[in-house]
């Protein structure tokens, strides 16, 4: 047990380092590239910080860890939401002012409520796997033509901020790219391997350790870049970053996931966590959204509600392998 342990912690400590590097990089590329600081956020950032769940997942898929690979996906948008959101709202209170995050919030109920439904058969087939893939190229397609279309966006003018602040030479940051990249990817493969090395030993489900050590593992980049965002008044990065992960946590790793290999969905994921993560998503919708004139925001009571959910859920998990 001792070498899976080292292997998880390790695997974490480098996953968080070097999915930083990657974002930072990408970022960084791409502004040199000419690429709109509005589209870096929402793009290179959503898919930066969704690498981890993506190479985890594809990883999981590939060695017939299905559930490891689902639970990754779903249990990072539960702790985006409550745990991310939560804990950085109890301190900083965070504004939603970016009118295409305002359009992003009831997109990502719709899609979230999508792929609920489709678990409810206990199956993601590759054909419904491949629709979720066809939804995000959709996205992708959709924010290309919302970023060329709202470049006065406040969400393009913080990230403007964040590049100015963090601007490295082009041949610098290809290189954090690609170093960050190649570190993601074998820390990915040594968290895997400890993480079912982990379950098998305690005889605890792979979904389990997925929900739980492996999402929050993986969210752990998306907890330090929204808190520094929310710190520096940078309120609708701080929302981008989540909303951006749990799109692409929905769309591309699943639907990566099930197109790879087929999903078996026991029937608690459908009544647990699956219902879970669209209660959260729609509450996350209520409190951005600002209806009747209110301004969309997560406030203190709000996120303690939302981390007060996170806590009962892990709490609900825990008492579940107990029994």
């Amino acid at each position: 047990m001792l070498y899976p342990s080292l292997a998880i912690i390790i695997g974490l400590v480098l996953l968080v380092w070097s999915a930083d590097r990657f974002v930072e990089g990408s970022a960084n590329s791409a502004g040199h590239f000419g690429m709109p600081p509005l589209l870096i956020g929402m793009l290179i950032l959503g898919f930066g910080t969704s690498a981890p769940e993506i190479v985890i997942s594809t990883m999981s898929s590939l060695d017939g860890k299905s559930s490891l690979a689902l639970g990754n996906a779903f249990g990072s948008n539960i702790s985006n939401i409550a745990l991310i959101l939560g804990a950085t709202a109890i301190f900083m209170p965070i504004l939603v002012q970016s009118k295409i995050l305002k359009k992003e919030l009831p997109l990502l109920t719709g899609v979230t409520l999508i792929a609920t439904f489709m678990m409810k058969d206990g199956y993601l087939s590759r054909i419904e796997s491949f629709g979720l893939l066809g939804m995000f190229l959709l996205f992708v397609g959709w924010t290309i033509w919302q970023g060329l279309s709202n470049p006065k966006d406040i969400l393009g003018e913080e990230m403007q901020a964040e590049l100015d602040e963090h601007k490295a030479p082009l041949g610098k940051s290809l290189f954090w790219m690609a170093l960050g990249f190649a570190i993601l990817l074998g820390s990915s493969r040594l968290l895997v391997w400890g993480a079912v090395e982990v379950a098998t030993f305690f005889g605890v489900s792979e979904l389990i350790i997925g929900l739980t050590i492996v999402a929050v593992g993986t969210s752990l980049p998306e907890l330090a870049s929204t808190f520094a965002a929310a710190k520096k008044g940078e309120h609708d990065i701080a929302m981008g970053n989540v909303l951006g992960s749990n799109l692409f946590n929905t769309l591309a790793v699943a639907g990566l996931a099930g197109a790879i290999q087929p999903l078996a969905v026991g029937p608690e994921v459908f009544t647990r966590d699956s219902m879970v993560m669209s209660a959260l998503t729609i509450s996350l919708f209520v409190f951005g959204y600002g209806f009747k004139g209110r301004q969309g925001r997560i406030n203190r009571f709000e996120a303690a509600i939302l981390l007060a959910a996170y806590i009962a859920y892990t709490v609900y998990l825990i008492q579940s392998v107990r029994g």
